[in-house]
């Protein structure tokens, strides 16, 4: 099984942190009980977050994304998949 990591930034240090299971293509249930747990409002999923994590498998989102105030400057998800290789670039620059 996957999971949902959440981060919560502030002055570019985790204050706090979680993982929730999560299954590929139900992430918004994952974020919904991450947002529960760290007591937050939940952010607006806008096209760019959906684009960055399709490529990234991770997102950030920042006072803009809440319709509330937050006490923090980012909330950072990213998807861990249990097994797999880390993520490497296929920039050949990066090939030593």
């Amino acid at each position: 099984m996957a999971r949902l990591w959440g981060r919560i930034m502030r002055h570019h240090r985790k204050i706090q942190d979680k993982t929730v299971e999560c299954v590929r293509g139900e992430e918004h249930d994952a974020l919904m009980e991450l947002c529960h747990f760290f007591d937050i409002p939940m952010p607006l999923w806008l096209d760019k977050h959906e684009r960055e994590y399709e490529a990234f498998g991770h997102t950030s989102f920042t006072q803009e994304h809440f319709m509330e105030p937050i006490r923090f400057d980012k909330l950072e998800i990213e998807y861990l998949e249990d097994g797999a290789e880390p993520r490497r670039s296929k920039d050949p620059r990066n090939q030593f």
